[in-house]
């Protein structure tokens, strides 16, 4: 956990500098969203090379490798001043972190039974979002255009290594015995999980990877642009164990439901206001709240369902997943932003979460489960806050076929 928290602290300093500094030289949206894309795109390669190498050399090895080569890419973009170098970069840190989450989530998954999952994968999200939006915080000193930035997230990363390096081999999960998976078969084994993850990525792409570009176009200096990048992920370390813990208790795609119009009635308020006041920093607080649990929600859906021995395989299929839907979503949201200007960023929020709520409901109408199996006197304290919205969106919900 440590490890994983230095790593997303370099990453939040390096994607913050590279998302200001493309406009600072006035790329073209279209570059911008491209040069975002790229880190997805090197997801689809980091997830299938991270469970390959994980049967090979094991999770603490695969782990330092990956976190070098993050710390180099990131170096270099720092040197160069072309935006195809950045963009083939950028792909190198995309199959870097990747692999990083294949090596924690697998872990994490060993670990867990179904009545914890999701709290178990709360935690490691809040740290995640914490150590995000503390990087984020970091730059508001910094210069986009200079290499100092570059190379103390590189330093930060490097440094990463160290607590796992020094762990025992003995601390990690066997995976030796782990099976194989296609993504066919995880579609025909949990359709309601694969779906989602992919939709979350493509969510994700649009809300995360546009949002400097946004912020930027509003008129934000760096240091403003910094502090609303920072608020997505402070929502995401305040709600997302919460709304996990919930979903541990209460079913997990009423959660999902939830959470989606969370991260809708945020956005609306955001476009009726203005990005530039501080009231908009709370409603990022907001959307970045709802909207990333949806991943631990996917995620904890999945794994509830199958084998021990396929949850190292379904760890890479869902960051493959995620990543070909956050590959799409910059190109979504700039192409909002084309034809709506500064706000249309904000529509694509609101357009792939609510594509997000519209699978989850045709998922539970397919599959029809009861809202809670537990008695009142056993339902935790973060699900009994949710049950009243739950509640109403389930009643909403009609029975039809049956189907995971």
């Amino acid at each position: 956990m440590a490890a994983v928290g230095m790593v997303l602290l370099s990453g939040g300093v390096f994607s913050t500098l590279l998302g200001v500094r493309g406009e600072l030289e006035n790329l073209p949206t279209l570059v911008s969203g491209a040069i975002s894309a790229a880190y997805y795109a090197g997801f689809l390669l980091g997830s299938r090379f991270a469970l390959a190498a994980l049967g090979r050399v094991g999770h603490i090895r695969v782990f330092a490798t990956l976190t070098a080569l993050a710390s180099v890419s990131m170096l270099a973009i720092g040197l160069l001043g072309a935006p195809v170098a950045w963009m083939l970069l950028r792909a190198v840190t995309g199959l870097c972190f990747a692999g990083v989450y294949v090596v924690a989530e697998s872990w994490l998954n060993s670990l867990a039974s179904n009545e914890f999952r999701g709290r178990l994968l709360a935690v490691y999200a809040v740290i995640v979002a914490a150590a995000y939006g503390a990087g984020q915080l970091l730059v508001f000193d910094l210069d986009a255009q200079e290499l100092t930035g570059y190379a103390i997230a590189a330093i930060i990363a490097s440094l990463a290594v160290i607590p796992v390096a020094m762990s025992e081999q003995a601390s990690a999960p066997h995976v030796e015995r782990q099976a194989t998976m296609s993504l066919r078969d995880l579609a025909r084994l949990v359709p309601t999980g694969a779906g989602t993850n992919l939709l979350v990525g493509l969510a994700h792409g649009s809300l995360l990877g546009m949002t400097a570009i946004y912020a930027t176009r509003e008129g934000l200096s760096v240091g403003r642009t910094g502090l609303l990048l920072a608020a997505l992920q402070l929502g995401g370390m305040l709600m997302t164990f919460p709304v996990s813990a919930a979903s541990d208790d209460i079913d997990r795609r009423v959660m999902g439901v939830v959470s989606c119009l969370g991260v809708g009635a945020g956005t609306v308020l955001m476009i009726l206001g203005d990005a530039t006041s501080w009231t908009a920093v709370p409603l990022m607080v907001l959307i970045g709240g709802f909207s990333y649990p949806l991943y631990s929600i996917a995620g904890a859906y999945t794994a509830d369902w199958l084998d021990p021995e396929h949850l190292s395989a379904a760890a890479s299929l869902l960051v493959t997943l995620y990543g070909v839907g956050a590959m799409i979503g910059p190109f979504v949201a700039a192409g909002f932003m084309d034809g709506f200007g500064p706000d249309g960023y904000l529509w694509s929020v609101i357009c792939l979460h609510g594509l997000i709520a519209l699978f989850l409901v045709y998922r539970i109408r397919a599959w029809h489960a009861p809202l809670t199996t537990r008695p009142w006197s056993e339902v935790s304290i973060p699900a009994r806050a949710f049950f009243i919205p739950a509640t109403i969106v389930s009643m909403g919900v009609r029975r039809r076929r049956h189907g995971r």
